[in-house]
């Protein structure tokens, strides 16, 4: 009620137990009293604690170091891409085929810029093994233009991405809808290019892509996964594919399934070393399941029913449930008072 929405910001978060009294106030006073000298007081004495805070707490700075990739840029550059890989769905106005040419063109050259530059200080960061500091610019520009040239191989993949999604939900009024509405398409459109860049060792743009798709669709699907075609995941919240996971052709999952490690108890001695299962073909995994571990396959053709918690690899053709469970259906008349649950 009207109590929560009066609670102050410095109640839920006590960052300073002892805040300059007023400081505040201060700066929360109307534009033409900020130039006074009260508060350029105020504002002199939060930066000189925030700067006190930098040396005080390390490890979440990035001073003085190598440029890295904008991830305001990066995410601009994810959306063109969507718009290259599906035009005239992502743009704000109608494109007409006359056009498509000239618009292509022009995306094609804006992104070509842009992305060579974000790949380039991606190399900087974390250059490959072997690639000499003065021939990154080149290896940058190199592996933009490949990258670009997938785009076509791409599209065709996702073309049966939305085949599935389409023949798979019978709640689908058409493709085009699959496309402008359903929160799987992009999600599975921005890993398939980020997953090209992984595969070209750029670090860091494809995990700021993917991570950009998690948070507008709740779904996690990690660069690193291989995942074959006509791939779909219904409702899509809340699924996790982890960085070394592979996926066979004609997979379908449900919203909540994890495809993740046994364990990451190894941390940094992990790296490298495949963490999660692998999933043949025409595997039909349904909410909730957790497949965890590098060596667990599902075998193809299998159903992977919901809620299950597998760790051990499943033959071919297999039906995976729980079985023995109580469930009861009572009469609420006839409850015991004990169920009666207050939440």
């Amino acid at each position: 009620g009207g109590g929560l929405r009066r609670l102050r910001a410095e109640n839920l978060f006590p960052l300073n137990p002892h805040p300059a009294a007023g400081t505040a106030t201060l700066l929360a006073n109307p534009v033409h009293l900020r130039n006074t000298a009260p508060v350029q007081d105020a504002v002199t004495k939060l930066t000189n604690e925030l700067i006190a805070s930098y040396a005080r707490v390390g490890g979440i700075n990035h001073l003085d170091g190598k440029n890295l990739p904008s991830k305001q840029v990066v995410t601009s550059l994810t959306k063109d891409l969507l718009r290259l890989l599906f035009p005239g769905f992502f743009d704000e106005r109608l494109i007409h085929s006359s056009e498509i040419k000239v618009e292509t063109a022009a995306l094609l050259d804006s992104v070509l810029g842009s992305l060579d530059d974000e790949i380039r200080k991606s190399l900087e960061y974390n250059p490959p093994e072997g690639l000499p500091k003065n021939e990154i610019a080149k290896a940058a520009h190199a592996i933009t233009m490949e990258f670009l040239g997938d785009l076509p191989c791409i599209r065709e993949v996702l073309q049966t991405d939305t085949e599935a999604a389409y023949n798979g939900d019978p709640a689908a009024l058409s493709k085009e809808e699959i496309i402008v509405a359903y929160p799987f398409i992009e999600a599975i459109a921005v890993q398939r290019l980020a997953h090209q860049l992984y595969l070209k060792q750029v670090p860091l743009v494809p995990r700021i892509m993917t991570e950009w798709a998690h948070g507008r669709t709740g779904m996690d699907l990690h660069p690193g996964a291989k995942i074959g075609h006509y791939f779909f995941v219904d409702h899509g919240t809340g699924t996790v594919v982890g960085e070394t996971a592979v996926i066979g052709n004609h997979v379908k999952m449900y919203h909540g399934v994890t495809l993740g490690a046994r364990s990451t108890a190894g941390g940094q001695q992990l790296k490298g070393k495949k963490r999660h299962p692998t999933i043949e073909d025409r595997v039909t995994i349904y909410p909730g399941a957790t497949i965890l571990g590098g060596e667990t396959i599902i075998g193809a053709g299998s159903t992977i029913g919901g809620n299950v918690f597998i760790m051990d690899s499943v033959a071919p053709n297999s039906l995976v449930i729980y079985d023995g469970l109580d469930m009861r259906v009572l009469n609420k008349a006839d409850k015991n008072p004990v169920l009666d649950f207050q939440i």
